[in-house]
């Protein structure tokens, strides 16, 4: 029988790589740690209930679908959310977790941040080149089906325990959407406004950030909302390596077989799910479809 040892080729290439790019690893380990422990910081910095109203505003203005601020229209297309937040963030704080709550948020946002940075200019590249397309398309296939638990091995291997690995497991993780979807929207975009853009004489780079990304934004939009949300996923998963946050009290709940632990983290886990899927999804609607709707 033919013996085709990938498993082991694999395993000497990580090893080559963290022997050799030592310090580029140290590099990026620095700079997320760096943003990870800033973005925490800053969050915890203001009082309970001062940070509590900010996201409880931010709740607010971003889930009133366009309408003016602080108006009747507005206040009752978003005062769900909004009490939701107050009350669910409260109970956070309450039972004791608002550290953890503070940290996973962190975590999900610089995470999300890099994936975004990294996914939208592939998006826009493979749309515009169908034989990167065609290369990339595979990589995101076998980054969306490989288990997630595989990938975390090299992350320790390259940027030890804590924060780092985490984050970039939940990158990997979470970047497919972004790349995809930035595709979909461009590709997407009508062909006769794009030769009628041509025929007045844009330039590729007008007719894609005047033309294609604008027509793109609400696919696009879907698409941070799905980085975010597998961002999320990936709490407890990512907390396996070190990562902080409500993840971490998740997972000390299951090795503890402590139920009263794993359900309050889990649920803390639930509330930022909502406040943050709520909020990214209200990010595509535009002032024109509330007028439309209306």
């Amino acid at each position: 029988m033919i013996d085709i040892p990938l498993g082991d080729w694999v395993e000497q290439a990580v090893e080559w790589l963290s022997a050799n790019a030592s310090g580029f690893f140290n590099g990026i380990t620095a700079g997320i740690d760096g943003m990870v422990t800033g973005l925490q910081s800053a969050l915890l910095f203001p009082n309970d209930y001062l940070m509590i109203a900010v996201l409880a505003v931010i709740a607010y203005l971003m889930t009133s679908k366009g309408h003016k601020p602080f108006t009747k229209g507005a206040w009752k297309s978003a005062w769900g959310i909004t009490v939701f937040t107050i009350l669910g963030l409260l109970l956070l704080q309450f039972m004791g977790y608002w550290q953890e709550t503070m940290q996973t948020i962190a975590l999900i946002l610089v995470s999300a941040l890099i994936a975004l940075v990294i996914g939208i200019p592939l998006g826009v590249y493979s749309s515009r080149h169908d034989a990167a397309d065609q290369v990339i398309r595979p990589v995101l296939d076998f980054m969306q089906t490989l288990p997630p638990f595989v990938y975390l091995i090299p992350a320790i291997i390259f940027f030890s325990v804590g924060n780092v690995p985490g984050v970039v497991a939940t990158i990997v993780f979470s970047l497919p959407p972004a790349v995809r979807l930035t595709n979909l929207g461009i590709r997407n975009v009508q062909q006769d406004v794009v030769e009628a853009s041509r025929a007045f004489g844009c330039t590729q780079r007008q007719l894609l950030f005047k033309v294609q990304i604008p027509l793109a934004k609400p696919t696009i939009l879907a698409g941070v909302n799905q980085v975010i949300m597998l961002a999320l996923s990936m709490v407890v998963i990512a907390s396996m390596v070190g990562a902080g946050g409500l993840g971490q009290a998740v997972y000390k709940g299951i090795l503890k077989a402590d139920m009263a632990l794993g359900f309050e983290a889990g649920v803390g886990i639930v509330i930022l799910a909502i406040f943050l899927d709520r909020v990214t999804q209200a990010l595509g609607i535009s002032r024109k479809q509330v007028s439309d709707e209306e």
